[in-house]
C-alpha cells in the first residue's frame, strides 16, 4: 500500500538507476537499511506464515543482498549492468509497474515468470540430463513467439524477468536471431540464462556487458572432478575461463548445481562454497537435485532422504555462515512458500522447444501447447484453465499456501512429483497429459518407477516431520535458534546420518590441478573488470580488481 500512495511520477522514477550509479555512498546506506528491515523482519512475528518461514526468507534475502554488497565494493559490477538491473527489477517491477497483486485475491494473483526452453540442442552430452532427448533436437522455438510471450506476461502480470534453459540457450537461433539478439530487443526484460557456459568468449561477454539485462547461471557438479565426470574432460577448465570473462566485463553469474548421491557432501561444504562464491565471484547459486525424468531416468542417482535432510540443515547453515545466496529448488521451498509450479502466484510454469506448456521443469507432462493457444486468440492465461494447472494448484492450496498460519503443511516436501508422488500420479491418471517425450511416457506407466518415487517422499516424510513440527509449527519466534551453532536442526540431521544409509558429511578437497589452474588464471592479463575503466582507474592491476574480502567462517 505504500507503493501505491507513492506521488511521485514515473520519470521521476526512472531517473533512480542512473542517480544510484553515479553514489556509492547512496547505495552503501540503501544496503544498510534493507539489510536492517530483513533482520528486524527476522525478529518480528507475522500471521501469513509460520514465523520460521519468514526467518528462512529473510536469510535468503539477506545472503543475495551481502553478496551485491561486496560486488559493489570492489567493482565487480559494470556500471552499465547496474543501471538496466535498477531499471528492470526495481523501476520497472515495483515503482512503475501498472500489473499489481495487491487488490487481487490469492487465487487471481499472477506468477511471477515463464521458464522458457528455447532449443533442447546442447553442445555437451550429460548423463541423466533431463533435457537429453533425440528426437527432440530439431526443435527450436520461433523467435517471434518468444517475443510474443515476453509482451504477454508483461501485459497481464506485470512481469519483467524471464528465465531461459535449455539444451543449451546460446545455441538457439531462430530467423537468423539468438538468445542475445532477443535481450537486446527487450531492454525492459532481465534474463537468468542457465548455461553450461562454454560458449561464453570474450566476444558473448561484452555483448552481455553492454546489454546489461541477462545473468548466466553456469552449471557445475562439483570441483574439476565432478564436473568433468559428468559433462566431459576439461569443462571445467571452460568454466573458469567463463567466469573470468564474466568478472572482466563486471557481468553478475551463478551457479546451478545438479545434486546426486555421488556428489551432494562436495556442493555443501565451506571449501565449495569459499571456491565458487569467493574465489571464482559467483552471485547466487541454485541447487537442482537429480530428479528422474528424461532418457534412462535412474532412482538410484536421487540424493537418499537422509542425506536430502542434512543437505537442508548445510545449505541453510551456509547461506547463514558465509552470507550467500545459495538455494536449493526443494529444501529451500520455505523461502518460496511451498510449490512454485503450475503458474502459482509468484510462481511459474515451463515453455519447450517445441511449444508445450508443462508445469515444471520437473513436470515432464504438457497441458498445452503455446503455438495452439496463439493460432485461437488465447493468451498465457488460458493455461491456467487447464485440468493439469488447476489440479496441481489445487494442491499448492490444500497442502500449504493457501493455508493458515497453524495449518500449513510440510514444507520440507514441498514437491507435488518428487515428496508426494502417490498424489501426482493420481492427478495424471485423472488430467491424462501429454508426456513430453518416451521417458515420461515410460514413467507414467511404469510401476516399479511409480513405487520407488512414492516410497521415496514416504520416507522423506517421515524423517522431516519431526523437524518440521519442531522447527516451525512453534509458536516461538525464537524457535529456529535451538539447534545450537547455526544449524537449523543438529540433532535430527544427527539422527538422518545414523539412519541406515546416512552417515556424516566430509568435503570433498579440490585436486592439486585445480588449484594450479586457479592460480595460473587469476594472475589475470592487465586488464580491468568491466570496459568502463576509468571508474577503477585507481586499481593498478586485474588481479587487485578482483580480489575478495576474507570470508565468513
Amino acid at each position: 500500500m505504500l507503493l501505491k500512495s507513492f506521488s511521485l511520477t514515473s520519470a521521476v522514477f526512472r531517473t533512480a538507476p542512473q542517480f544510484l550509479v553515479q553514489r556509492r555512498l547512496i547505495r552503501q546506506w540503501i544496503t544498510n537499511y534493507v539489510k536492517h528491515l530483513l533482520r528486524d523482519s527476522m525478529e518480528t512475528r507475522q500471521d501469513e506464515f509460520p514465523h520460521q518461514v519468514w526467518r528462512d526468507k529473510a536469510t535468503a534475502l539477506l545472503g543475495l543482498v551481502h553478496t551485491v554488497e561486496r560486488a559493489d565494493m570492489e567493482g565487480r559490477i559494470s556500471p552499465q549492468v547496474f543501471k538496466r538491473v535498477v531499471d528492470t527489477l526495481l523501476v520497472n517491477s515495483i515503482l512503475t509497474n501498472e500489473v499489481t497483486d495487491y487488490d487481487l485475491t490469492l487465487e487471481q494473483r499472477n506468477p511471477f515468470t515463464v521458464l522458457v526452453s528455447p532449443t533442447r540442442v546442447c553442445n555437451l552430452r550429460c548423463s541423466g540430463c533431463y533435457a537429453a532427448t533425440e528426437n527432440a533436437l530439431q526443435e527450436h522455438l520461433a523467435f517471434h513467439t518468444f517475443e510474443r510471450i515476453i509482451r504477454d506476461k508483461r501485459k497481464l502480470w506485470g512481469s519483467c524477468f524471464t528465465a531461459v534453459s535449455g539444451g543449451e540457450p546460446f545455441l538457439w537461433q531462430s530467423n537468423g536471431k539468438g538468445l542475445l539478439d532477443l535481450a537486446e530487443r527487450h531492454p525492459d526484460e532481465y534474463f537468468l540464462v542457465y548455461t553450461n557456459g562454454t560458449l561464453i568468449d570474450d566476444k558473448t561477454a561484452a555483448r552481455m556487458e553492454w546489454l546489461g539485462n541477462i545473468t548466466p547461471a553456469i552449471s557445475v557438479e562439483g570441483f574439476e572432478r565432478e564436473t568433468d565426470a559428468r559433462r566431459g574432460d576439461g569443462v571445467h577448465r571452460k568454466i573458469r575461463e567463463a567466469c573470468e570473462r564474466l568478472r572482466h566485463y563486471g557481468v553478475p553469474f551463478g551457479i546451478s548445481v545438479t545434486a546426486t548421491k555421488d556428489n551432494w557432501e562436495a556442493i555443501t561444504s565451506d571449501e565449495f562454497v569459499d571456491y565458487y562464491f569467493y574465489e571464482e565471484g559467483a552471485f547466487y547459486g541454485w541447487i537442482f537435485q537429480y530428479m528422474p525424468i528424461g532418457e534412462s531416468p535412474d532412482l538410484s542417482l536421487m540424493v537418499p532422504p537422509e542425506q536430502r535432510l542434512e543437505m537442508w540443515s548445510r545449505s541453510w547453515d551456509l547461506m547463514r555462515r558465509k552470507q550467500v545466496f545459495y538455494a536449493d529448488f526443494w529444501n529451500s521451498a520455505t523461502a518460496s512458500s511451498g510449490c512454485i509450479s503450475a503458474g502459482r502466484p509468484h510462481g511459474y510454469f515451463h515453455i519447450i522447444s517445441n511449444g508445450d506448456i508443462t508445469p515444471c521443469v520437473f513436470m515432464p507432462y504438457a497441458a498445452a501447447n503455446i503455438y495452439d493457444i496463439y493460432k485461437q486468440g488465447g493468451s498465457l492465461n488460458d493455461v491456467f484453465r487447464t485440468q493439469l494447472f488447476k489440479r496441481i494448484r489445487k494442491f499448492q492450496d490444500n497442502y500449504a499456501y493457501a493455508q493458515s498460519d497453524e495449518d500449513v503443511g510440510n514444507w520440507l516436501c514441498p514437491c507435488p512429483t518428487r515428496d508426494h508422488h502417490d498424489l501426482f500420479h493420481q492427478i495424471l491418471e485423472h488430467t491424462k497429459p501429454k508426456p513430453i517425450d518416451e521417458g515420461a511416457e515410460i514413467a507414467m506407466r511404469d510401476p516399479s518407477y511409480i513405487n520407488g518415487m512414492i516410497e521415496y517422499g514416504r520416507r522423506l516424510y517421515s524423517l522431516t516431520q519431526p523437524v518440521w513440527e519442531r522447527r516451525y509449527r512453534s509458536s516461538s519466534p525464537a524457535a529456529g535458534d535451538s539447534a545450537g551453532k547455526g544449524s537449523p536442526d543438529a540433532a535430527a540431521c544427527d539422527h538422518a546420518a545414523a539412519a541406515p544409509g546416512g552417515k556424516r558429511p566430509r568435503a570433498s578437497p579440490r585436486s592439486t590441478a585445480d588449484r594450479a589452474s586457479r592460480r595460473s588464471l587469476s594472475r589475470g592479463t592487465g586488464g580491468v573488470p568491466f570496459r568502463q575503466a576509468q571508474s577503477v582507474a585507481h586499481r593498478s592491476d586485474y588481479d587487485r580488481c578482483v580480489r575478495f574480502p576474507k570470508r565468513p567462517r
